[in-house]
């Protein structure tokens, strides 16, 4: 086969090789005048520093750190705290968000009004105010832990944050969480074959009663053969604050708190414009063949609202996940506070510090577009 440069094949792919051969050939340079210039002022590059003891604490851990943990420890220590706030900051905005969103459309007036001025103040002001906000104005003014606020039998709030009983593991505990996990698989299992027998025969089959007996029967089984699978350690207060149980830093809950109030504003929104685009005609349909507001909502609006609401609340949880960075402001040791700031400090290595970094938020955002992206993908209407 004859190529001619008339071929437009030949020249977009002419074009894309120039184009490809280019950004390799700028990367290549970068790299190595950078090399150059640290190696002629003496500045060790390399990862070899991961190795190194790290010399620092970490006021908060999920993973067993010391001080004589090497610096790769504490890099997934970080990791831990920033995908610890961005879990839960999307579940509580993303809960919040479709409350908000759906509150938005109430025909109580009062309910609407405030979810209206709920959107438009937090959405309004800038993210690290707000941090700065709950951080210094509510949760520094609180007592110390001698005065600390008491939310349950058990519960304290202080200047020091959250102390709550904590939870230990015990010999069982292996086993009772794997039976567990095996029962809610088989609930899902059990639900799936109940609706096709539905629409197959039209037949019920008792899949919410076998579920409940089977979480509950099986995991309690576990646990009268063997024994309690977790052990409970309340919190005493020593001479200066509290000993034992579980604590949540202060930092940590003003971040949480303002990425997820934050960050429910903007989904408010979402969910709001994707039920108003569903049509009228399918609210009257649902009614008319009996179903209450509810179920309305639940079965015919937000399931068809869904394709509407996705692709933008992706980008609201990537949001979230990137804001976290912000912790640094107030102290919490997240990924960029611990890795990106101390390490880098002490180590000098600024080039493999951030791009290390910035790999870790590129990983985290990929693979989130990607588990939001199939969601959506299963959740789309399929025209015929």
């Amino acid at each position: 086969m004859r190529w001619s440069w008339n071929d437009p094949h030949l020249r977009a792919l002419v074009w894309q090789i120039a184009a490809l051969a280019a950004v390799i050939f700028m990367l290549w340079y970068f790299a190595a005048t950078a090399h150059a210039n640290l190696a002629r002022q003496h500045i060790a590059t390399g990862f070899g520093f991961l190795d190194s003891t790290a010399g620092f604490g970490i006021v908060q851990a999920l993973i067993p750190y010391s001080e004589e943990a090497s610096y790769g420890r504490a890099f997934l220590v970080g990791l831990c705290n920033t995908l610890l706030v961005a879990a839960l900051g999307t579940m509580l905005a993303v809960a919040l968000g479709f409350a908000v969103g759906i509150a938005r459309l109430s025909s109580n007036w009062l309910v609407a009004k405030l979810a209206a001025v709920y959107v438009e103040t937090l959405r309004n002001i800038p993210l690290l105010l707000q941090l700065f906000f709950w951080y210094f104005a509510i949760l520094q003014p609180l007592p110390g832990p001698r005065e600390s606020l008491t939310l349950l039998p058990g519960v304290f709030l202080s200047n020091r944050g959250v102390v709550m009983p904590g939870v230990g593991l015990t010999g069982t505990s292996v086993s009772f969480l794997a039976v567990l996990f095996l029962a809610i698989v088989a609930s899902f299992l059990v639900a799936r074959y109940a609706k096709a027998r539905r629409m197959a025969t039209g037949e019920r089959f008792p899949a919410g009663i076998v579920n409940i007996v089977s979480i509950i029967a099986l995991p309690g089984l576990v646990w009268l053969i063997g024994g309690a699978p977790f052990t409970i350690e309340h919190a005493a207060m020593g001479k200066f604050d509290f000993t034992g149980g579980w604590r949540l830093l202060p930092e940590f809950l003003a971040l949480l708190l303002g990425l997820a109030l934050y960050t429910a504003a903007f989904i408010a929104e979402i969910v709001r414009a994707g039920i108003q685009s569903v049509g009228r005609g399918q609210t009257e349909a649902a009614h008319a063949l009996g179903l209450s507001n509810w179920q309305t909502l639940r079965l015919v609006v937000i399931p068809q609202a869904l394709r509407v609401i996705i692709p933008p609340l992706t980008s609201q949880i990537l949001n979230l996940t990137k804001n976290s960075s912000l912790a640094v402001a107030i102290g919490y040791p997240d990924l960029v506070s611990v890795f990106a700031g101390t390490v880098l400090n002490q180590t000098g290595q600024a080039i493999e510090v951030i791009a290390i970094t910035m790999g870790v938020y590129l990983v985290i955002s990929l693979a989130t577009s990607l588990a939001m992206n199939l969601y959506n993908a299963r959740v789309a209407i399929v025209e015929r």
